[in-house]
């Protein structure tokens, strides 16, 4: 099921990167006395009482302003209420309310989200303190201290009691499949064609598919979830705040919450940095993939041309060359019931989990073969290693000092277990800590 998504949005400098940072578990968002710092929207995933959600912080909004910067800002600001699922609107309790507070719950209003308003610098707790808040007339108020911590369990209590309730029969609707790719590559053909009959809309105009459609089917027994997305253009390409924007940040929102992602590529046309823009966004969020070439009928063949292609992917995706791929027509449905086992594949590998003895043999074998290289006279020793996770299948090497692991022996020791097990189309993580580190 995807994430429920809630956002950060208030005037310049009422602390909503450090409430944010807080939730995050990082310093992600710059934090600094200074209004308009933060220029972009800010993901992070985050979890509170059990739920899950994933929290943008977005820049101050400054209703009046006329500077180009502060336009973007505002624009980016309005995108993630467009796409939020609740809003922390985030005020400011030692300057007390603004005109500027009254313009933003005004936006907030047109927008028919629910909204909770957070008072924030508020070092004690006093209700008289938050009382004039009321007056914006967004329901309840919450008094807290972002910089202390103080107030926001109450806060985040109402934030999850607002999210759309979970859907248990989603939660166990199988494998759940982004189909991804640039506009007009036949993202909508394809999964028309895997659910057999005409679901979505199919055109020739790029850009036809606007938002992300979920659909549940059963194939041989096993259940999935297919989920055709909008087509992902270069951002220079996008105008910031329309309609495409919006898709394409749900389209990039879906590749976060799928098990598998389908890469569609139109195969009749020249690999372009936009395709491999997409691959790189479905590696940086640990997803295993398959990489479809569609429109393989329209292809001129020969018995070698397969290799070509598989060959020019290999040069562009280097950076994922762990890569499953199929050639398929959507049009005519050739070849297409292979994506299935593909599918099946990866996801397997993806879940894969190794015995710790199997593991460390594996590495054993790897650092005899080759042992790490010296630096300062000190040799990087490797004590154990475990599995500490899957999806995508992560590796923790405990080690005499983490930062002698050189990255391209850390590159040695992906290799070597790629060797010896199967992780075709998944990445994997690798990590590596010095002997009585904490995590």
């Amino acid at each position: 099921m995807s994430k429920p998504l809630i956002a950060i949005v208030g005037r310049p400098n009422v602390g909503k990167s450090t409430f944010f940072n807080k939730m995050a578990g990082d310093r992600l968002a710059i934090v600094q006395d200074v209004p308009g710092v933060t220029r972009d929207r800010i993901f992070a995933d985050s979890e509170w009482c059990g739920r899950k959600f994933a929290l943008i912080d977005t820049g101050g909004i400054s209703p009046d302003s006329e500077d180009p910067m502060q336009t973007g800002i505002r624009r980016q600001a309005e995108l993630a209420i467009e796409t939020a699922d609740v809003i922390l609107f985030f005020t400011d309790g030692k300057q007390g309310l603004t005109s500027d507070d009254y313009e933003v719950a005004e936006l907030l209003r047109k927008s028919r989200k629910p909204v909770i308003t957070a008072v924030n610098k508020l070092d004690r707790f006093d209700p008289a303190l938050t009382y004039e808040f009321y007056s914006l007339g967004l329901g309840e108020v919450f008094g807290i201290s972002a910089e202390q911590g103080l107030g926001m369990g109450d806060l985040l209590d109402e934030a999850v009691k607002l999210l759309p309730k979970n859907d248990e029969e989603e939660e166990e609707a199988g494998i759940r499949i982004a189909v991804v790719g640039k506009p007009n590559a036949g993202k909508s053909s394809l999964v028309n064609r895997l659910l057999g009959e005409e679901r979505v809309i199919v055109s020739d105009v790029a850009g036809t598919t606007r938002d992300c459609i979920d659909t549940p089917l059963t194939v041989n027994g096993k259940r999935y979830v297919l989920v055709d997305t909008a087509g992902i253009r270069r951002k220079r390409g996008v105008e910031t705040g329309s309609v495409e924007a919006v898709s394409a940040i749900k389209a990039i929102r879906a590749i976060e919450n799928a098990d598998v992602a389908l890469i569609v590529i139109d195969a009749s046309e020249e690999l372009s940095e936009q395709d491999v823009r997409i691959a790189g966004y479905v590696h940086e969020s640990g997803k295993p993939s398959v990489v479809v070439m569609n429109k393989w009928d329209k292809v001129e063949r020969d018995t070698h041309t397969i290799e070509g292609y598989r060959a020019g992917l290999s040069e562009h995706l280097k950076f994922m060359d762990y890569f499953e791929t199929v050639f398929v027509s959507a049009a005519s449905g050739q070849r297409t019931d292979r994506i299935w086992d593909a599918v099946d594949k990866v996801y397997g590998n993806a879940t894969r989990r190794i015995p710790t003895g199997r593991l460390n043999d594996i590495i054993t074998d790897a650092v005899a073969l080759t042992e790490p290289p010296a630096f300062s006279g000190r040799r990087l020793k490797l004590y154990y290693t475990t599995q500490a996770g899957v999806q995508p299948p992560t590796f923790v090497f405990f080690a005499n000092d983490a930062k002698l692991m050189h990255f391209s022996y850390l590159r040695y020791l992906e290799n070597a277990l790629r060797k010896a097990v199967d992780f075709s189309g998944t990445p994997i993580k690798l990590e590596v800590r010095s002997r009585g580190e904490n995590k």
